[in-house]
């Protein structure tokens, strides 16, 4: 369901510009509200989420999804943290789905999906770890399952996923209202091997309301 926002661009209190392929953590206080914004299209934003007061507390996608009985995100979904507590919710969002399972590219899975020759290929796991030990309130054992926002990841009939073309645009966005401290950690995903982001890495921003 694609939803819009009234909210001004100049009414907001940050804004951060994610070059192609790289990485961004910043926290996000009770009551603001964040929009990613895909900025030319095509592009997959891979996002964690934790409570700033206490990183232990994160989403947890199974609770996420059996709460929302919908494999995809879009207006109106919350996130649920590993202790059941809603951590944030969609309140717009002008593309109408996001991926919740196919997970962010890694050494490991850039190998085993598309050969030996990519195992030293930049990916979504190296931006997570470099960010979170930089900030240093995450490490290594805090990575888990992240949300693909923009990200076109169908499931087949018979349970698989493949990765396909982008269902964004230029300029397609998503907004979330934090319903606790959390801190946002951000992987704008530098995958060059599938069409999740059409083979060509772009930027995306990020505007925060408070």
């Amino acid at each position: 369901m694609t939803t819009s926002s009234d909210r001004k661009a100049a009414d907001a209190i940050f804004r951060h510009t994610i070059p192609a392929g790289e990485p961004c953590l910043f926290d996000l206080a009770a009551g603001q509200t964040l929009r990613l914004t895909d900025v030319e299209g095509n592009q997959a934003i891979d996002t964690l989420f934790y409570n700033a007061d206490d990183p232990r507390e994160r989403y947890d996608p199974q609770r996420t999804l059996r709460r929302q009985n919908n494999l995809y995100l879009t207006s109106g979904s919350v996130l649920y943290s590993n202790l059941g507590r809603p951590m944030l919710t969609l309140v717009a969002d002008t593309c109408g789905r996001h991926d919740t399972l196919g997970g962010a590219c890694a050494q490991e899975s850039n190998t085993v999906r598309y050969g030996q020759d990519k195992r030293y290929m930049h990916s979504c796991r190296d931006n997570f770890l470099r960010a979170a030990l930089h900030d240093g309130r995450l490490d290594k054992r805090d990575i888990g399952a992240n949300i693909n926002f923009f990200m076109n990841v169908p499931v087949t009939p018979t349970g698989g996923l493949t990765f396909e073309d982008g269902i964004s645009a230029p300029g397609k966005y998503v907004e979330l209202r934090a319903e606790m401290e959390v801190i946002v950690l951000i992987s704008n995903c530098p995958q060059l091997n599938n069409p999740c982001n059409g083979w060509n890495p772009t930027p995306a921003e990020v505007r925060v309301w408070a």
